[in-house]
Formats: C-alpha cells, sequence, structure tokens
C-alpha cells in the first residue's frame, strides 16, 4: 500500500501535468485516486442553489490514479522513491532512498 497522505508534496508523472508539483488535497484509498492542488482542473456547470446562488461554471481538482504522483523531497527538492524505516523509540516513519531524510 502507497503511504501518501494527505498535505503531503507530490510531482506528477503522467498526463497533462506532466512534472508540476503541488500538495494532496484529499484521497481515496479504496478507488486509489488522489486530488492534488491545482493539477487536472475540471470545469463542472452547475445550477443556481442556496450554496451557489448565482449559479455557473465551477473549475476544481479533479482526481489522478495514485500511481502517477511521486513523493518530493525537501532536502533533495526532486520526485523520490521512499522506503519505510523504524527510528530508535520504534515510530514507523518514511525516508529518501537517496539521501535518507525523514519526509
Amino acid at each position: 500500500m502507497l503511504e501518501i497522505k494527505k498535505n503531503d508534496a507530490v510531482v506528477v508523472l503522467a498526463g497533462k501535468d506532466k512534472g508540476k508539483r503541488g500538495k494532496v488535497l484529499s484521497l481515496s484509498r479504496e478507488k486509489g485516486r488522489v486530488f492534488v492542488e491545482g493539477i487536472n482542473k475540471i470545469k463542472k456547470h452547475a445550477k443556481p442553489s442556496k450554496s451557489f446562488p448565482e449559479g455557473g461554471i465551477i473549475e476544481k481538482e479533479g482526481s489522478l490514479s495514485i500511481s502517477n504522483v511521486m513523493l518530493v523531497c525537501q532536502h533533495c527538492d526532486k520526485g523520490v522513491r521512499y522506503r519505510s524505516t523504524m527510528t530508535e523509540d520504534g515510530r514507523k516513519v518514511r525516508t529518501c532512498v537517496h539521501c535518507g531524510n525523514v519526509l
């Protein structure tokens, strides 16, 4: 199971927004999808309602496959693979494969 979490910095690996970076807004582990801030924008037509009285076209983020994003290491400043390691106090943390820093 991939260990991508909310508020992680990720880079997009495939699709029309390839190479762009963003923050994970939400994810659905059951469906294997992730919503990234500013990536894969879609337009939705909305009828007027109480919450949106003027109606119109709403632009929001669409979902991406979780396999098309990669975590960004703050130290390496690029998309990296990671591994799970245990700390001295027994916590399980994600570490960068290249530099060894905790993600």
